[in-house]
């Protein structure tokens, strides 16, 4: 049965909108349909039967394939029969999927109109999916207003896709310069400008054969990941006869949490903060029976729990990941205390916890000073990292006793995860190859449609709160911590 909880939430997200005109609703993008229904898969793919060697490509890009100079098994598909040894003349592509966001404050309730039509992000019963771009177009009204401050705070607009640009620029060149590899870089933004069904336009006119499909997001979640490889899966549906595997070999790479690259580029910038904090600073840390004086907060986006009931790998992979990094910076006993917390939920459903706007008073009850803060599942700064984290949480942390406050930033154009970037292409190349329909299934991403969750509204995102959730919150913390009080 559809919870009473989610009517409410419904009625909450509608709450403000005073009446509806659909020939006064947000202009939407020039693209005809923004609204999409994806099949859902929930067969077994089978997969790959890698055993072929084979020098085409090596002998187009000149590219060292690795240390001994051997050459790997290329990718093979044994559904389809594809290799990308059976390309004559390949022409390599790279689709780097990314959110997207506005980048003026009139690009807003169309950017908003977007996020919200995706069932990947508002997941209305089956009763209610015909009404999804009508609730779309209700909720963007209410929203926008409230959006454009959060983006005016900003500067004005997202550098969402002014970073995603450079990170594929100095990507292109570190391939071609360490592998000899020329390779045509292009961006698909799920929810604004450059569309990833632009992007696919702009690859079959260059003549792209094989395609390597790049997700920005280090750890895999149905609604980030998958949500933007679904826009492609069913747009190789639609487009056999020209992204069919006899026409394009392409290969996704998933997830990538777990590179040692990536992981020592965060690691490092970590570490940058960590050793900023001045001598005083350092004291002031232990001043109150604390016996860490300095602390590191890893703050990943959220997702609703019934997601990783259905499957998603996705807090399996944030833990693992921020273990991989603790390991590399000093630990308890040289005075550093990592934790870690979830942040951007959205509605009444349970969201991962614990959430930052929980822990920042909880450390500072505990005396805590000295503290950073890791945006761990963000490669790029934008409204959450600039708005939510820099401006909401450094407001509840330092209303909290948390004097000394350290953000590290994002990865953006840091040099060794460029690196990481193009050794991730060059290894996607040389290594057993993944279909999208084979990450899909791989990370479960069909199993959203399981009864146990297909009956309740949520709302997961990559970007929600920062674009217009009514919230305040040192407001909120401090009324639970005056609930639990009494």
């Amino acid at each position: 049965m559809f919870k009473l909880s989610s009517y409410i939430f419904l009625f909450t997200l509608l709450e403000g909108t005073t009446s509806f005109s659909p020939s006064h609703g947000p202009t939407l993008p020039k693209l005809s349909s923004q609204v999409r229904t994806v099949e859902r898969t929930s067969s077994v793919v089978t997969c790959g039967l890698w055993a072929r060697r084979a020098s085409k490509l090596s002998a187009a890009t000149a590219m060292s394939l690795d240390k001994q100079n051997t050459l790997p098994p290329y990718p093979w598909n044994e559904a389809t029969g594809s290799s990308l040894a059976d390309i004559t003349d390949p022409k390599v592509g790279v689709l780097l999927l990314n959110l997207g966001g506005p980048e003026t404050g009139e690009d807003v309730e169309g950017f908003l109109y977007n996020l919200f039509a995706d069932p990947d992000i508002i997941r209305l019963p089956p009763f209610l999916t015909p009404l999804q771009s009508f609730v779309a177009t209700i909720i963007s009204k209410r929203r926008a207003p409230k959006s454009r401050e959060a983006y005016d705070s900003i500067g004005g607009g997202s550098p969402i896709l002014q970073y995603t640009k450079a990170q594929a620029d100095l990507m292109a060149k570190s391939l071609k310069d360490r592998y000899g590899i020329e390779a045509k870089t292009y961006i698909g933004m799920r929810y604004w400008y450059p569309f990833t069904e632009e992007a696919l336009e702009q690859i079959k006119k260059d003549g792209i054969n094989a395609l390597v499909i790049l997700p920005l997001y280090p750890q895999f979640s149905i609604s980030t990941s998958g949500s933007s490889l679904r826009v492609l899966q069913e747009e190789f549906a639609k487009n056999v006869d020209v992204y069919g595997p006899k026409k394009m070999f392409h290969t996704v790479i998933p997830s990538w949490y777990d590179r040692p690259g990536y992981v020592k580029s965060v690691a490092d910038l970590i570490q940058k903060e960590l050793d900023s904090f001045t001598p005083e600073e350092i004291t002031e840390g232990t001043s109150e029976g604390q016996p860490f004086p300095k602390h590191v907060l890893f703050s990943a986006h959220g997702v609703p729990a019934s997601y990783i009931e259905a499957g998603d790998p996705y807090r399996d992979q944030i833990i693992d990941c921020v273990e991989r990094i603790k390991a590399l910076l000093p630990s308890e006993e040289d005075g550093v205390k990592v934790h870690l917390s979830f942040q951007s939920r959205v509605g009444p459903v349970e969201w991962l916890r614990p959430y930052t706007d929980d822990v920042l008073p909880e450390l500072g009850e505990q005396g805590v000073k000295n503290l950073v803060v890791v945006p761990i599942s963000f490669v790029s700064e934008h409204i959450e990292t600039l708005e939510e984290i820099d401006i909401e949480y450094r407001e509840l942390a330092l209303e909290s006793g948390i004097m000394n406050w350290r953000r590290s930033p994002a990865l953006n154009t840091d040099a060794t995860f460029i690196q990481d970037m193009a050794d991730m292409v060059a290894d996607a190349l040389s290594e057993p190859s993944q279909s999208i329909t084979e990450a899909c299934v791989a990370n479960n991403v069909g199993n959203l449609e399981l009864e146990s969750v297909s009956n309740q509204m949520e709302i997961s995102s990559a970007g929600v709160m920062g674009v217009g959730f009514d919230d305040d919150l040192a407001g909120r913390a401090r009324l639970r911590k005056a609930l639990f009080k009494n």
